[in-house]
């Protein structure tokens, strides 16, 4: 019986789109609505979820139009899912008294996920140093696992064309490699040191000196800052960590450093928290404190006015 070579090739190409139709929807991810108690964060999430103004703002807008952008999330052995991108959204939702998330869930292992949960939160517009710095290091961590580890952070990476871990990391963040070295070093500071940096009240330059000072010199140096009251300049975190290294740091040598004059601040009138505290109810915040001290002189000062007028 001859063979009909247009039914044929007419079989052959229903086949392949028939295939490639089939590929494409296994390919495409599906979303899914997943009970909000069934999702829990990304182990050691560096990003902070704050109940801020900005996630005020979140709130509202979940709360007239619902999460518009799925999460991102994997399964769990223990059960539940792992959220690795829209922990914001999570929280917004749980605020805004949601049951229910849209979630795209991904087979990933731990290294892939760790990329995209760093990559997609570095997106944001507001991100503390403290942030940065820790998801810089996971990813770090993430690269070198995945083409083996370099025996010194920023090595080159044959996987990689060459580049240095810490060059794959840096791409698409607007930072040198460099940079995120330094950024990385931030990890080294104990927690209340680190909570300074982001709170400004220690400069990024200065804190990453400071990083090189082990546990207990961190800690004389934060005693010794906070009775100073004196925040540190680059050359004098610069001056504590040569001591250090030279094993002649102690909390009178870091005292001694801290309570120097600065160019800047030879009019700088200081007083300390002892002296001030006793005037104040337990209670009163630093912010407090200072907004009753100005009103204070603001009568004085009118009053002075009334005197020299009469």
């Amino acid at each position: 019986m001859p063979i009909d070579n247009g039914n044929l090739a007419l079989k052959g190409l229903d086949d392949l789109f028939s295939t490639e139709e089939n590929r494409q929807e296994e390919q495409r991810e599906q979303v899914q609505q997943i009970p909000i108690g069934e999702l829990f964060p990304f182990k050691n999430h560096p990003f902070k979820v704050l109940d801020d103004e900005s996630m005020q703002r979140t709130v509202e807008s979940v709360e007239q139009y619902g999460v518009l952008s799925p999460l991102i999330a994997r399964p769990r052995p223990e059960g539940g899912y792992e959220i690795i991108s829209g922990h914001r959204r999570q929280h917004a939702a749980q605020l805004a008294g949601l049951d229910t998330l849209p979630v795209i869930v991904r087979q990933m292992d731990d290294d892939a996920a760790v990329l995209l949960m760093v990559d997609s939160n570095l997106q944001r517009e507001n991100i503390l140093p403290s942030e940065r710095a820790f998801a810089y290091k996971m990813k770090l961590e993430a690269i070198e696992r995945t083409v083996g580890r370099p025996k010194n952070v920023g090595q080159v990476v044959p996987d990689y064309f060459g580049k240095r871990s810490t060059e794959v990391v840096a791409e698409g963040t607007g930072e040198s490699y460099k940079q995120v070295q330094r950024f990385i070093r931030l990890t080294n500071l104990i927690p209340e040191l680190l909570d300074m940096v982001d709170e400004k009240k220690i400069a990024f330059n200065p804190a990453v000196e400071l990083s090189y000072l082990d546990e207990a010199q961190q800690r004389d140096f934060l005693e010794a800052m906070s009775d100073t009251q004196n925040a540190p300049s680059l050359s004098q975190a610069q001056r504590l960590k040569k001591l250090a290294q030279e094993g002649h740091f102690s909390y009178d040598v870091a005292f001694a450093v801290m309570g120097e004059e600065k160019k800047d601040e030879l009019d700088k009138v200081v007083i300390k928290n002892d002296t001030l505290r006793k005037y104040f109810p337990r209670s009163y915040t630093p912010k407090q404190m200072e907004d009753t001290i100005i009103k204070l002189l603001e009568q004085w000062q009118r009053k002075q006015q009334r005197q020299n007028e009469r």
